[in-house]
């Protein structure tokens, strides 16, 4: 049916750096200041905590640098929606919308906000997670779950008043702790000690898991391959949500550009700084004490020796500023898959219409309840897990896709062509099919459960097309 000209539009009011700050913030919550320590009991070695980061990071450019091909084909709210739909159907696409609304957005969302909470309780004890404010049966409710929940609902209630709101908190929060990030790897270089380096660095390719107890566990090159792919869910984990700009390119200036340069920069920005608090982590304590980090707070660890006693409120007050700007990217983006999946007809038709400030509102506070849901269940990290395998999954899809449009529809404008194609959008393939094969086999508690989310996707998807009509073509 025909767009009608009376209805609010999404508005084109995101600049380069605007996308760029979106992935870069979206990109960075609590995981590189936690997972370094899960990386380390699997791998227990320098050389190879650094070069897990090193392989995640070249993964998620080679993969930002092929999606920019398809941003630009199809440079409409939706992103990753949109590809999927476009190089297979529309059943493959909802079940990646379906898994995105389940757990991959708003699970990440989840647990960045509880990340917020569990670090302002340095500052605030009241805060705690241990402070239990309520019980009925099985649920408890921690206070920290009490404030995550309304963080949430706040940055929801400020994006659904406009994207100039929240690309605002976006931009500021995002280049602070930037800024914070770069500053602490500076000062942590400057305290590094040559013992502990020395130390570290002495059988940096000596791959063995390394116990909380302190003991190591002996490895098979099989069993060593299994380890580096356990390792990766925690480096997958914190490098996920690089494509967030693709669901908002509906609001680009020049989408055409932007979002392929946004999630270059944005991709390269984060990498960079992945890598070197890790040489940082590696140059200031030692391996068993990233491993046994208390509650895996290796910057809480690190920070300690960098700046002393302060070190604690250092990170705690990082950490706020870097979950907040997260959570508040990834609540921003992720209403705009809804958005676009209502309008094929495969989502709650109210989500596919646009409030008078130009954003998709009901899709942003029914992600909000969703994510405030899996807060109060306390199973947002383990559904984060099962899903790891999934997202990687998809990822593989979406980039294989550029093969397939490439075949069926050559003549279809490409104002930018993927990087190194085809070399480099296969070898992601590859490596994403590796890693994939390698969790099936050695983790499958990571793999099954998230298969099983995706797959109940197929009976929804079906209901729903008996039931919902489809609208009219989204917005570009």
């Amino acid at each position: 049916m025909a767009s009608d000209p009376s209805q609010p539009k999404l508005k084109h009011e995101l600049s380069l750096l605007d996308g760029t700050m979106l992935v870069a913030g979206s990109m960075i919550g609590s995981g590189i200041f936690i997972v370094s320590a899960d990386i380390t009991r699997n791998v227990g070695s320098a050389g190879w905590l650094i070069a897990v980061w090193v392989i995640t990071g070249f993964m998620t450019l080679t993969a930002a640098l092929s999606y920019g091909e398809l941003s630009a084909m199809f440079p409409k709210a939706g992103g990753q929606y949109v590809y999927l739909k476009e190089s297979y159907n529309k059943l493959v696409a909802f079940l990646y919308g379906w898994s995105f609304f389940a757990v991959i957005q708003t699970g990440t969302i989840a647990a960045v906000g509880v990340a917020f909470s569990k670090f302002t309780a340095y500052l605030i004890p009241a805060v705690s997670e241990d402070n239990i404010l309520f019980t009925a049966g099985f649920l408890k409710i921690s206070a920290a779950q009490v404030v995550s929940i309304v963080l949430i609902f706040a940055l929801t209630y400020v994006n659904t008043k406009g994207v100039k709101g929240g690309k605002l908190i976006q931009t500021t929060f995002t280049l602070t702790k930037l800024i914070s990030l770069f500053g602490l790897i500076g000062f942590g270089f400057l305290a590094f000690r040559s013992d502990i380096w020395t130390a570290n660095w002495t059988n940096a390719w000596d791959l063995h898991g390394l116990n909380k107890d302190g003991s190591t566990t002996s490895l098979t090159t099989v069993t060593a391959l299994g380890a580096i792919a356990a390792a990766m869910v925690g480096t997958i984990f914190s490098s996920d949500a690089w494509n967030s700009v693709t669901f908002v390119a509906g609001e680009m200036k020049n989408p055409k550009r932007d979002v392929a340069l946004s999630m270059m920069f944005g991709t390269m920005i984060v990498t960079l700084i992945y890598v070197l608090a890790n040489v940082v982590y590696t140059g200031v304590i030692s391996l068993n004490e990233i491993a046994t980090a208390d509650k895996d707070r290796v910057a809480v660890a690190a920070s300690h020796v960098i700046f002393g006693n302060i070190g604690t409120y250092v990170i705690a007050v990082m950490i706020m500023i870097s979950t907040f700007g997260c959570n508040n990217g990834l609540i921003l983006a992720g209403a705009r898959v809804y958005y676009t999946m209502a309008k094929d007809g495969v989502f709650f038709k109210r989500t596919g219409t646009l409030n008078e400030s130009g954003v998709p509102e009901f899709g942003l506070w029914i992600q909000a309840v969703v994510a405030s849901v899996l807060c109060l269940s306390g199973r947002y990290g383990d559904l984060l897990d099962m899903i790891s395998f999934v997202v990687v999954l998809f990822y593989m899809l979406t980039i294989l896709g550029i093969f397939i449009l490439r075949s069926k529809r050559p003549d279809v404008e490409r104002p930018y062509k993927a990087f190194g194609y085809p070399v480099l959008p296969a070898l992601y393939i590859l490596m994403g099919a590796a890693f994939c094969i390698l969790l099936i086999i050695y983790k499958p508690n990571f793999t099954w459960p998230g298969l099983g989310i995706v797959l109940i996707g197929i009976p929804i998807y079906f209901i729903s097309q008996r039931n919902i009509k489809p609208d009219h073509d989204p917005a570009v």
